[in-house]
């Protein structure tokens, strides 16, 4: 086994190297992340691990704009292991050196690094992982609700509902909360 491939095989995180949002080769600690063997993963549509359809379409989305811009993505969110259960994750992408900006997608390598232990799942609305997830990122209820597409009020009563789920007084406890961060 040539060295690169050791440590493709042996990273603590999960691995893949995707093509055209299709898994071509995953990891072993990637398989048993999300409940499936890294043979099993190849031919996988990236979409099957997403929390939604929705997610994988606003996240894609995303994704592509940052690819195209600067060759990177990394964000934390909600992703589903194969028996259907959600759990937090920490993902970061890197597009190959052969890809171009109009085709972001065509081969990068992404990890997988599982936050269950230290961020439990709250049953959240689509619209809500969305608010959680910019909150935690600091932007303001404005600059949310221009991301969004929505009022300031109707931010700032999801941030609420978020409160209230989280069990949290203030904004500052529901993002260390949000973010697994100790109290």
């Amino acid at each position: 086994m040539d060295q690169y491939a050791l440590a493709f095989d042996h990273a603590p995180v999960g691995l893949i190297l995707l093509e055209n949002r299709v898994i071509r080769r995953a990891n072993p600690r990637f398989g048993e992340m999300f409940g499936l063997t890294p043979e099993a993963c190849k031919g996988l549509p990236i979409a099957e691990i997403y929390a939604s359809e929705e997610d994988f379409q606003t996240i894609g989305a995303k994704v592509y704009a940052a690819i195209r811009d600067t060759g990177r993505y990394s964000d934390e969110r909600i992703m589903k292991r194969a028996d259907g259960s959600l759990f937090w994750c920490r993902v970061r992408g890197q597009a190959a050196a052969t890809d171009t900006p109009d085709t972001p997608f065509s081969t990068s390598v992404w990890s997988f690094a599982d936050l269950s232990e230290d961020r439990p799942i709250v049953a959240l609305t689509q619209r809500e992982r969305e608010v959680a997830i910019l909150t935690c990122r600091g932007l303001t209820s404005k600059e949310i609700g221009l991301d969004l597409n929505l009022s300031y009020r109707t931010v700032e009563e999801y941030r609420a509902r978020l409160l209230r789920k989280f069990g949290a007084r203030k904004l500052a406890e529901l993002v260390a909360k949000l973010s697994g961060m100790p109290l």
